[in-house]
């Protein structure tokens, strides 16, 4: 009963998925949505129960213990570790050795990471243990399955991987938790902090003592830096989905031409990303009563402005399709990393063989979030030139400077201190778009780990700059309501740009609205008067909406495909 309870209230916290949600974990691979979906959203992780799965993990497991006992060398079961590799370990110790990894690794720094990332890291662990090479019993990977379907997660902090051996001391802290070595291991039970042991007892487990090579196994891998690369991922796929929205608004509030985005232009420079970019450009704005349409190859001068939208509205693009392209290659090589067997030594069963290698180096994952920092930093600028766009009156086509809505009353200063809020965090994301991965120490671990991938601090870089995106969008997005708003005064002498929107992004336009509490109105823009609201609130609303996937993630994702 105590365990059925204690799902119930897991699951209950993530309304956007649905309760009998599941994810079989060991079938097929992984994808980052389906990672998403256990880590973020409550959805049931399942082991398969397909027998010659199964049976590749209690073979590998058995045949360690036959190593063991017949003495063979293997190193981290037989050896010490690391640089002290040279240290033979006798069989009567084999499992002592295993044990006192957790302890001397059990150095993390900083804050904690947040719940959903280490429940990632959880999964992937669970799953690369299912391709029955890492020597493992099947108990230890079940125990993950219950800690995920009844909301426990191991306190991990943030500082202590150079992303080397993998995640050692991040694992080691979840592999504390999950064998409920001592008190000093904690785990968050449904929003109730308590000590692992305690946690154990409510779900009616033992502790356990670990078996030869099962703490190398558990600690050594990419599993917590590649589960929070995913999340990280997740979210970026949905800011890129969210700047077109962002650009779209924002050439409508603009009066800007969908001449840009014609098929001719792109099938003459044909990268995936620039076609792409160019094709959801276009069914975000068809239909839309603000642009110019001018598909049909038309050019008409416009007195002072140019007879050409500016380039960040005519090469966007061109601007955006190396990005896109890049999460895309990003997505494919993190979901290779999900799907992977990351420790060492790797048991070859049928080969009666254990192999010596690397496949815990996080080099993909550092090097892959490093460019994802740079491509948000890239998504960043851009969308700051379209702001700076529509708040001066010299360049955004007869809207008023700063976007004003009540001109008649001259106090008012409109979006002037959100565009300095929004010129404060871009330069933060741009500089976040430095790379990590480059910076290693050569002499880590008495020179054994002499290269490493910095790939766990270069994933909790990117979350952070996720978090800081997050909170840009949402004042783009604030300016490209308030844009179209004013715009629609123009063309059809109300506020409602409802009523003239393109289809694509009326959805959005709506969310929007919706969640800062602002229905459209025909005598009102979005801002009308400085002192009818706090626009900190309204960007820690639709932060937060973003954040949780919720209304505006869901809309743009309507109409915006990745």
């Amino acid at each position: 009963m105590i365990i059925a309870s204690q799902t119930q209230t897991f699951t209950s916290k993530f309304p956007h998925t649905a309760s009998d949600s599941v994810v079989i974990v060991g079938d097929k691979p992984l994808t980052i949505k389906k990672v998403a979906q256990v880590a973020r959203y409550g959805a049931k992780a399942l082991l398969t129960t397909k027998e010659e799965v199964l049976q590749k993990v209690n073979s590998s497991c058995e045949w360690v213990a036959q190593a063991v006992a017949s003495g063979e060398p293997i190193y981290g079961v037989t050896s010490g570790f690391g640089g002290m590799a040279n240290v033979v370990i006798t069989p009567d110790l084999a499992k002592e050795l295993q044990n006192n990894l957790m302890r001397y690794h059990k150095v993390g720094a900083g804050q904690k990471l947040s719940l959903a990332d280490v429940r990632a890291g959880m999964l992937l662990r669970a799953n690369s243990h299912l391709h029955g090479a890492s020597g493992i019993r099947l108990e230890l990977i079940q125990r993950i399955e219950t800690f995920l379907n009844a909301g426990v997660t191991p306190h991990v902090c943030e500082f202590g991987s150079i992303g080397a051996s993998g995640d050692l001391t991040p694992l080691a802290y979840i592999t504390g938790a999950l064998v409920g070595l001592n008190d000093y291991y904690t785990v968050d039970f449904n929003g109730e902090e308590m000590t692992a042991p305690e946690a154990l007892k409510l779900l009616g487990l033992e502790p356990l003592e670990l078996l030869p090579k099962e703490g190398l196994a558990m600690m050594n891998g990419t599993a917590v830096m590649t589960g929070i690369a995913a999340n990280c991922v997740y979210d970026a796929q949905n800011l890129l989905a969210l700047s077109l929205g962002a650009h779209a608004l924002a050439l409508q509030g603009l009066n800007g031409t969908n001449q840009s985005f014609h098929p001719f232009i792109h099938q003459c420079k044909p990268h995936p990303g620039q076609i792409w970019s160019a094709q959801q450009m276009l069914e975000l704005l068809a239909g839309s009563a603000l642009i110019r349409d001018e598909l049909d190859g038309s050019h008409d001068y416009r007195g002072e402005q140019p007879i050409q939208d500016r380039y960040s509205l005519r090469c966007l693009p061109q601007y955006t399709g190396p990005i896109a392209d890049g999460i895309s290659e990003i997505a494919k090589q993190i979901e290779i990393e999900i799907n992977s067997v990351t420790d060492n030594p790797l048991i070859d069963v049928a080969g009666n063989a254990s192999y010596h290698g690397g496949n815990f180096l996080g080099q993909y994952i550092g090097t892959s979030m490093d460019r994802l920092r740079y491509y948000l930093g890239l998504l960043a600028k851009h969308l700051d030139v379209q702001i700076a766009l529509l708040t001066m009156p010299e360049f955004n086509n007869g809207l008023p400077a700063s976007l004003v809505g009540n001109s008649d009353r001259p106090v008012n200063m409109g979006l002037k201190g959100l565009q300095i809020t929004g010129n404060s965090i871009m330069p933060l994301l741009t500089f976040y778009g430095n790379s990590l991965t480059d910076r290693f120490p050569t002499h880590a671990e008495q020179f054994n780990q002499n290269i490493n991938s910095q790939g766990f601090g270069s994933a909790n870089l990117t979350r952070r700059s996720i978090e800081i995106f997050q909170q840009y969008i949402a004042i783009a997005l604030m300016f490209g309501v308030q844009s179209v708003d004013l715009r629609t005064k123009k063309i059809a002498n109300h506020y409602d740009a409802s009523q003239c929107l393109s289809p694509a992004t009326l959805q959005l336009y709506l969310a929007i609205k919706e969640v800062v509490g602002k229905a459209p109105s025909e005598e009102r823009p979005y801002i009308w008067n400085d002192n009818e609201q706090a626009l900190d609130e309204h960007i820690a609303l639709i932060a937060a909406d973003i954040t949780s996937g919720g209304r505006i993630v869901k809309a743009i994702n309507q109409v915006v495909s990745i």
